[in-house]
């Protein structure tokens, strides 16, 4: 029932350390495609003054989520939700944030395109989208080991792979999300910041 991603014990804490930067004082964070839970557990305990809604569109990930929540113990981690981010409707109306990691590589472009138009939907002037995940970026050399974990993505998917970073951009500045900035990641990945204009 609980499943386990061994990424995630070692880039919680870089992308904590970027959260504690942009997350609101009060309100829920959603984290949408919450994968295994891990993530939700370490991260409703790194902020317990704010509400955790995880969310996933796989019912064995959201039941991996609920085993997660239930050893974590903490109080503002909430009931995780059965969320497609390409979906039209989410069972969510807002959002003081929204966290996506490691989504937009592993899923269609319809997904990406999803989570961006709702995120504008949900979130208010100024509330931050965060995204964590490899990207490529226009001017900047592509690490090999991102060049061979693209072509394994390809591989397992054709509709998977390493966005460009400016079509990520493209998108969420179509639904009235602004780009504010890349932070550098360990293991070759970004987080991406982005604000409701």
């Amino acid at each position: 029932m609980k499943r386990h991603a061994p990424a995630t014990a070692r880039n919680r804490e870089p992308i904590g350390a970027v959260l504690r930067e942009v997350l609101p004082a009060r309100g829920t964070v959603l984290e949408v495609a919450s994968g295994t839970g891990e993530h939700a557990a370490f991260f409703a305990r790194l902020f317990p003054h704010l509400d955790w809604q995880p969310s996933d569109a796989d019912p064995q990930a959201v039941a991996s989520i609920e085993a997660w929540a239930a050893d974590s113990g903490a109080p503002n981690l909430l009931p995780p939700l059965l969320l497609d981010a390409a979906s039209e409707r989410w069972p969510v109306e807002r959002a003081d944030a929204i966290l996506c990691v490691n989504m937009v590589h592993i899923s269609h472009w319809a997904a990406t395109v999803g989570l961006m138009r709702g995120a504008g939907r949900l979130l208010a002037r100024g509330a931050p989208l965060v995204l964590y995940g490899p990207y490529r970026r226009r001017d900047v050399p592509t690490g090999r080991s991102n060049e061979a974990f693209d072509a394994d993505l390809q591989a397992r998917d054709p509709e998977w792979g390493i966005r460009a970073l400016e079509d990520v951009t493209a998108e969420a500045e179509a639904n009235g999300l602004r780009f504010e900035r890349v932070v550098e990641m360990p293991a070759n990945n970004l987080t991406a910041l982005f604000r409701k204009a």
